[in-house]
């Protein structure tokens, strides 16, 4: 055997920490698409790992009212199944929700008013009585049964089919594509001065931007409002408008977006600038004939941190935009959509995976630049 085909333990032990990092980066993404395709009962009743195998749960049934009774020899009686159509196999079952697995499956319970209540395995019923039922509500019947799996596109259907989803998503990509274009302009022409063009005070504006990298969102997001609504105010510009938003993404984007771009500019070949100057060009010119092309890789970095950071926001949209449905952006919407006690799992885990769909095409388009953009980023300076 070639010494050189010979992998050496260091080579194994590297390959198979790759491989766990990518495993304990993938489960939580396979686990999510598999709860957003189960049934919304088997989502609460078990977790997603146990999809392929049969769930117990414990469910309640409303029996038909009265006005579905029969009279069989002089007894009133009212049947059904409990699955209405889906499929199982009942265990136990009971009147109460104190005891809903009373009764095995067969056998019949005795009820108030001399009813009686019979569940078979497969989920047939049947309510029984001497006198006929009365009321306008049917009895409810508290069981315990064996589901087998069940998958379904209802809640992806219940996600897409929602009423100012497909306002909310334009909104989303109105605020999201000018936001990350915007700061991207506007950094690459601060970085490139902070790196190629000596004037007084540029270290000290350097060192400011890098310390407002530290300053938390949350705390300078009222102060910005108000001085939003004043300068707006001044000026005749309504509040809660999409200029309000790309500002305010401008501004908490930029720090990082002219640190990141400033080093990887500085670590430009000085010689390119200087054979530029001496043959006339100016500042303009050397920006945008060989600083720009030669500086795709951090702008595509950027870009895609920019975009799915303005994409996935929900605070600043609230604060600057609004929450009326005219203005809602797409996570605004799927918030409403779980309820005001979040328990609708089965929205949560189809809507997750819907609004990835953008940024993952963004970071599929732009991936082959972000590695050299964030290296050449972090390792050069001037």
């Amino acid at each position: 055997m070639h010494k050189g085909s010979v992998r050496s333990p260091l080579t194994w032990f590297v390959h198979l920490s790759v491989l766990f990092l990518v495993i304990l980066w993938t489960l939580p993404t396979a686990g999510l698409f598999i709860s957003a395709i189960r049934d919304k009962d088997q989502i609460v009743a078990s977790g997603w790992w146990t999809a392929l195998s049969t769930s117990t749960q414990n469910a309640i049934y409303r029996a038909p009212g009265p006005d579905k009774q029969v009279e069989e020899n002089g007894t009133f009686v009212i049947s059904g199944n409990v699955f209405e159509g889906g499929q199982g196999t009942v265990g136990a079952f009971g009147n109460s929700s104190q005891d809903p697995a009373a009764f095995e499956a067969g056998a019949t319970a005795d009820l108030k008013d001399d009813v009686k209540l019979t569940v078979e395995a497969n989920g047939d019923f049947r309510l029984t009585s001497p006198k006929a039922f009365e009321g306008t509500r049917g009895q409810r019947i508290f069981y315990t049964a064996a589901i087998p799996p069940r998958f379904t596109l209802e809640n992806y259907r219940n996600v897409l089919m929602a009423e100012g989803i497909g306002q909310s998503f334009i909104n989303s990509l109105t605020v999201a594509i000018p936001a990350t274009i915007i700061p991207i302009l506007v950094a690459a022409f601060a970085a490139y001065a902070l790196a190629w063009m000596p004037f007084p005070g540029r270290s000290l504006i350097l060192a400011v931007i890098v310390g407002l990298l530290v300053v938390p969102l949350q705390m300078s997001l009222i102060p910005l409002l108000k001085m939003y609504n004043g300068i707006g105010a001044f000026f005749g510009v309504p509040s809660k408008t999409y200029l309000g938003i790309w500002l305010a993404h401008m501004g908490f984007g930029l720090p990082l977006a002219i640190y990141l771009l400033r080093n990887y500019i500085a670590g430009l070949p000085r010689e390119i600038m200087e054979s530029a100057r001496v043959d006339g060009a100016s500042d303009f010119t050397i920006f945008t004939r060989i600083v720009l092309p030669l500086s795709y890789p951090a702008l595509a970095s950027f870009a895609i941190f920019q975009f799915l950071w303005t994409w996935n926001d929900l605070l600043v949209a609230m604060v600057f935009l609004g929450t009326g449905n005219d203005e809602l952006v797409l996570t605004g919407r799927l918030v409403n959509l779980l309820g005001s006690r979040g328990g609708k799992w089965e929205i949560l885990t189809a809507s997750a995976f819907i609004t990835i769909i953008v940024p993952l095409l963004v970071f599929f388009a732009l991936q082959r630049y972000l590695v050299r953009g964030l290296l050449a980023g972090s390792v050069k300076g001037g």
